[in-house]
């Protein structure tokens, strides 16, 4: 009976959040939104089926892992260090009167002062999934108010990350004397250092090794598990051995596969259920809302609204531009902070754990967070027009600067572009085997830069010895491509032979960049129209190179004029490749078309061109290596 309501409720949940939070995106809101109505559709305070809740909140336990390990494989020091003078200040600042403002409303909604405080911090934080989509729909999330956002939402997540240490400590079983409270919070902080230090200092040295080994068997199966294994060990053993929050571990545990060249790979291709942990947790979560606190508490709903879409976004203004920011960066960066999500909940479920928080605040935070979650990106299509309105007021113009840059004083908008990013020419090739390699070598040669996808380690290790920019990973999904640059590139070569998932690569590639030329390569002729009709532009076979070659060659031994070859030469790749000129591809890259250099019929040791060709075609395309082998 068991089994059947743990299966019951994994389907249930995971219908209930499919279709609810596609229902969610087709209204152009937060798929989050959706998973969290699908809790509240399973819980007991609606009719209908009622899903387990100690087996839901299990499966959460499980999300709220892989979310943390996420979050530290995202985290870079560098990007926190470039935004340090204004991300640093604004969050904290921000986060103290957030907190305050929570702690007042919590006690006086009837928490007692310790409840409000966690009250107050829940509401603090803001969702990482929530900010990241919103500034990248926008096309924000590159810009220097994206850089300082997003260096913002690292210092809260740390944040977050500590309380979630400080609070069992603080407040574990009862709330003892003030001395028992320091010496608990002192050895806390003793063990905690113990684990960031052997985490550090074991996983800089452990973890790379063991995720070596691993990817040199080019098993997806097997680096999938070593990565769950690494994110599940080093969580369990920081609660089992040092005391500390499992969340605490995956997150230190994120950071030390981030700090790896397999950061990305791990990302992208190793934590194929995360997606859905992720959702059940929102489900869990969505489940502890009871819709009569709607009726019952009204007051605590709308305060909570209020700091989360006043409160939070006037602090932060305030303190962007009192650092001589822009109008539109203060706008940009309060906006994107008005809503709350998963490290709420996270907050929120270890204050109930510790009998700080009641049923009713819980319930108040879910309602915030779902309001908030669904009119963020309202919200935030609005900047412009709140821009406008401000900029009419003279207090305003006087005050605020304008422009994307910080007046005098102000600091770190200058760090947040790369020259590199202003380059116009730039092209992807998959794979670096033979023709990898010659084209790589080519595109440089014509002033394009060329950005190599591969999953040969040490290839790799090799192109990144050699100065060329090289992504590790899969290249058929989507964060590789746009890790790779796909969004800014005019072209893609699909360089390696015997790939799998070709047309899945076009395909991502081309709705990534609708503009993108791509020229592919296969072993045989009947697999060069499926490519063409996914959308390559330029589709070469070797069976049909090859014919052409062998044509070419007997030609001219047989005394045809050029004329005459060039006429055959045509009529093959009509007949064998549906006739793909690429003169007009290279015109792609430079105004003027780029100059080739034809070889006489024969060369000095007399054998002819064409005989070159068809021994080229032939060695490439049996002995290349495929791209996860080359």
């Amino acid at each position: 009976m068991h089994n059947l309501e743990l299966i019951l409720t994994l389907t249930y949940g995971l219908t209930a959040a499919l279709f609810l939070g596609y229902a969610a995106f087709r209204l152009k809101l937060s798929p989050i939104v959706g998973y969290l109505v699908a809790g509240m559709v399973l819980g007991p305070y609606t009719p209908g089926f009622v899903g387990d809740l100690h087996i839901a909140e299990q499966f959460a336990e499980v999300g709220v892992i892989l979310l943390m390990f996420g979050v530290g494989l995202q985290f870079h020091l560098e990007e926190l260090v470039s935004v340090r003078a204004i991300a640093i200040p604004g969050a904290i600042g921000q986060i103290l009167a957030a907190t305050l403002l929570g702690l007042l409303i919590g006690h006086y909604s009837g928490l007692s002062w310790s409840g409000g405080l966690v009250f107050g911090l829940a509401v603090s934080v803001a969702s990482t999934v929530v900010l990241l989509r919103v500034l990248s729909d926008n096309n924000d999330l590159h810009t220097p108010a994206g850089h300082i956002a997003v260096g913002w939402l690292v210092v809260e997540d740390l944040f977050t990350v500590l309380v979630l240490v400080m609070l069992p400590a603080m407040f574990h079983e009862s709330e003892g004397a003030t001395s028992n409270i320091a010496i608990s919070l002192l050895w806390s902080l003793l063990k905690l250092g113990l684990l960031v230090g052997f985490t550090a200092v074991a996983g800089q040295r452990v973890v790379p090794w063991l995720l070596s080994r691993v990817a040199k068997t080019r098993s997806r199966e097997l680096f999938t598990l070593s990565i769950l294994v690494i994110a599940l060990g080093i969580a369990v053993g920081s609660a089992q051995l040092f005391g500390a929050s499992m969340a605490l571990g995956a997150f230190l545990a994120g950071m030390v596969v981030g700090r790896s060249e397999f950061s990305l790979r791990a990302a992208t291709d190793a934590l194929p259920m995360r997606d859905a942990f992720a959702v059940l947790f929102f489900v869990s979560v969505g489940m502890l809302f009871d819709p009569l606190t709607l009726w019952n508490a009204p007051v605590m709903v709308a305060a909570t609204l209020g700091i989360v879409l006043i409160g939070k976004p006037l602090s932060a203004m305030a303190i962007i531009l009192v650092l001589k920011y822009p109008l539109r960066t203060a706008l940009v960066v309060a906006t994107a902070l008005a809503q709350i999500g998963e490290f709420t909940f996270i907050v929120a479920g270890l204050g109930e754990r510790l009998g700080l928080l009641n049923e009713q605040s819980t319930s108040a935070l879910v309602a915030a967070a779902i309001v908030s979650i669904s009119i963020n990106p309202l919200l935030y299509r609005k900047i412009d027009w709140w821009e406008q309105k401000l900029r009419q007021l003279p207090v305003v113009n006087r005050w605020c600067p304008t422009g994307s840059e910080p007046l005098e004083g102000g600091h770190g908008a200058e760090q947040l572009t790369s020259p590199e990013s202003q380059l116009l020419h730039r092209a992807i090739v998959i794979g670096y085997g033979p023709v990898g390699r010659t084209v790589v070598r080519l595109l440089k040669t014509n002033d394009v830069i060329p950005t190599v996808i591969e999953l040969n380690l040490d290839t790799v290790r090799q192109l990144r010895e050699a100065g060329i920019s090289v992504v590790y990973g899969d290249a058929t999904l989507r964060p590789i491509l746009e890790a790779a640059g796909i969004r800014r590139s005019v072209a893609l070569v699909l360089g390696a032979a015997g790939m799998t998932g070709l047309t899945e690569i076009i395909r991502l590639a081309k709705e990534l960049n609708p503009k993108i030329r791509i020229l592919a390569r296969t072993a045989y002729l009947h697999e060069v129209f499926p490519l063409q009709a996914s959308g390559a532009d330029v589709v070469f076979s070797g069976e049909g190179e090859i014919a052409m070659g062998m044509t070419e060659l007997i030609l001219r031994q047989l005394g045809a004029t050029a004329e005459q070859v060039d006429r055959e030469r045509d009529r093959i790749r009509e007949d064998f490749l549906g006739g793909t000129p690429t003169s007009s591809l290279f015109s792609h890259f430079n105004e003027a078309p780029v100059s080739v250099v034809r070889s006489s019929p024969r060369d000095a040791a007399g054998e002819t061109v064409a005989a070159k060709v068809v021994t080229t075609a032939s060695v490439t395309s049996v002995t290349e290596p495929t791209a996860e082998g080359s």
